[in-house]
């Protein structure tokens, strides 16, 4: 979860796993206890003098992907809050800012719009010194602006926070692109992913 008070991995020339949400897509007492529970267990995983270094780093990995299934079964659950997104013409408006800045700042892997979120996939091997902070800030505040032109509304469009992850090996680069396309046929809204309007895959 990125948070300001935190500091990020972000690996040179990585590939980034990133969701992002909407404003207010999942109630703050329900985000805030489980971030309290994820802090609570990173910090014990931590201070397991038990533990190896590697073990450790292990445990945490695996908090942190039980965390994010966690995020993502509230997103779910939640998706009739703030869905905007479920608009053709808002999703088509994020998905332009995506492709826009292909093979400028990153190579387009995958995305899924869903009616509150959005899962992204990119590769920046070919973009030295590529930015991640700039590259969310291009997508989420170009498309904000334009989203809130296009409902005639104002304020936050965006949640501030996001989901961010580098991906360590191609087995986790596998199962992420297939999460990613198998979202909406997951929540029962397509059979094939391929029918899903707002998935992308580059294979």
């Amino acid at each position: 979860m990125q948070r300001r008070n935190l500091p990020h991995i972000y690996p040179e020339g990585a590939i980034f796993f990133i969701t992002f949400r909407l404003k207010n897509s999942i109630p703050l007492e329900v985000l805030e206890k489980m971030q309290e529970e994820r802090e609570l267990k990173l910090a014990e995983i931590r201070q397991n003098k038990k533990l190896s270094e590697k073990e450790k780093n292990e445990a945490l990995y695996a908090e942190e992907k039980r965390f994010f299934g966690k995020y993502d079964k509230a997103l779910e659950k939640y998706a009739t809050h703030d869905d905007f997104l479920k608009k053709p013409e808002i999703a088509q408006i994020v998905a332009d800012k995506m492709h826009e800045y292909d093979t400028k700042y990153y190579d387009l892997i995958a995305y899924c719009i869903m009616s509150n979120h959005v899962h992204l996939l990119f590769d920046t091997a070919n973009y030295e010194n590529a930015d991640m902070s700039q590259i969310m800030n291009l997508i989420k505040g170009n498309s904000a602006y334009l989203c809130n032109k296009a409902l005639k509304r104002k304020g936050s469009f965006w949640q501030k926070e996001s989901y961010d992850h580098y991906v360590r090996n191609y087995k986790e680069l596998e199962n992420i692109e297939h999460y990613i396309v198998q979202n909406p046929v997951k929540a029962g809204l397509v059979e094939d992913w391929q029918a899903w309007k707002f998935t992308y895959w580059n294979v």
